[in-house]
């Protein structure tokens, strides 16, 4: 079909794993992607390592820990006259073992401050860019993970999530609060913590502008990527015990290629149009590996809770 104008996607975190491949694929189906991430050059590499046309995607930088690259790759996006189709929060970091909070530049926990409150902010400055997108129906994906649900296997691991009342958050969530609880920090639960605030993000864009900004938002779990760098930060030995264990154990394995396929699909197949949907290739629950429909987790499907989270994260990101 004879495009005037390419589709623009915004892919955060693209220069590795499900971002990356992602990127491929969409760029396969004709989609312009600008790669939103921290280290130019290596996105740049990936992309030439993939044998992405040079005309089908533009590398621009983020940090999504601080607020002010996010805020200033808004500007920088806008400022280069493309228009905005679809945004693929995808960039998350991992740092199980560590022992003492890493934190921000604006002070705040850093595996919530870039998963969540970066993200969050994204979402937010970029809304009006995805409402004006000539596409007919725009879209704002964010990935999910299982761990953020205690009702699948991969989420009754403990730590379990729970953002309790968001006390951390009501209390600014600087030194010493490390964790939206405000509980004791966990670094796994922090990670765990962000996803369900991922999930709980999708859902309460979907109830505040679906309708009037004609946007469909949804989330979405392709399956355990277990090769990503997302554990680097994760003992050698798991790192490689674990896509063994995912591969021939549970049967939850899934290549990156794989998933950054189903990325490309939930962000530009007329069959994903659902907005406020959370879709699983599952883990166990194969289904002949077609996608479903996911229940999310109790928490992350708290409606009182989702409106808690939101007002809170916006007077962080400076947005209240």
């Amino acid at each position: 079909m004879a495009q005037h104008q390419k589709s623009t996607v915004v892919i955060t975190g693209a220069s590795s794993g499900v971002g990356l491949q992602a990127a491929r694929a969409l760029s396969q189906k004709g989609w312009h992607v600008v790669m939103a991430c921290r280290n130019l050059s290596k996105a740049e590499e990936a992309a030439k390592a993939l044998g992405m046309q040079p005309d089908s995607y533009t590398v621009m930088h983020i940090d999504l820990g601080s607020l002010e690259s996010v805020r200033q790759f808004a500007k920088d996006f806008r400022a280069s006259g493309k228009s905005l189709d679809a945004l693929v929060c995808n960039a998350a970091i991992y740092m199980p073992l560590i022992k003492e909070p890493l934190r921000s530049p604006e002070g705040f926990e850093l595996s919530v401050a870039t998963n969540h409150l970066g993200h969050f902010l994204l979402c937010n400055l970029l809304l009006e860019d995805l409402k004006n997108s000539p596409s007919s129906e725009p879209r704002l994906v964010i990935l999910g993970t299982v761990t953020h649900n205690p009702k699948e296997l991969g989420g009754k691991i403990p730590p379990r999530p729970d953002l309790g009342n968001l006390n951390g958050f009501a209390e600014g969530f600087k030194e010493p609060i490390a964790m939206i609880d405000g509980k004791k920090f966990e670094p796994v639960k922090a990670y765990k913590d962000s996803k369900v605030c991922n999930v709980l993000t999708m859902r309460e864009l979907h109830r505040r502008y679906h309708e009037s900004h004609g946007i469909t938002f949804s989330s979405l779990y392709p399956g355990c990527v277990a090769t990503t760098a997302l554990f680097r930060n994760h003992y050698p030995l798991f790192q490689k015990i674990f896509p063994l264990f995912q591969r021939y154990i549970t049967g939850g394995f899934v290549t990156e290629e794989e998933s950054g396929d189903r990325v490309a699909e939930v962000v530009s197949d007329p069959q994903y149009n659902q907005s406020g949907a959370y879709w699983s290739w599952g883990n166990r629950q194969k289904k002949n590996g077609k996608s479903f429909l996911q229940e999310v987790s109790n928490e992350a499907s708290d409606d009182d809770k989702a409106e808690r989270m939101w007002d809170l994260s916006a007077k962080l990101v400076g947005l209240a």
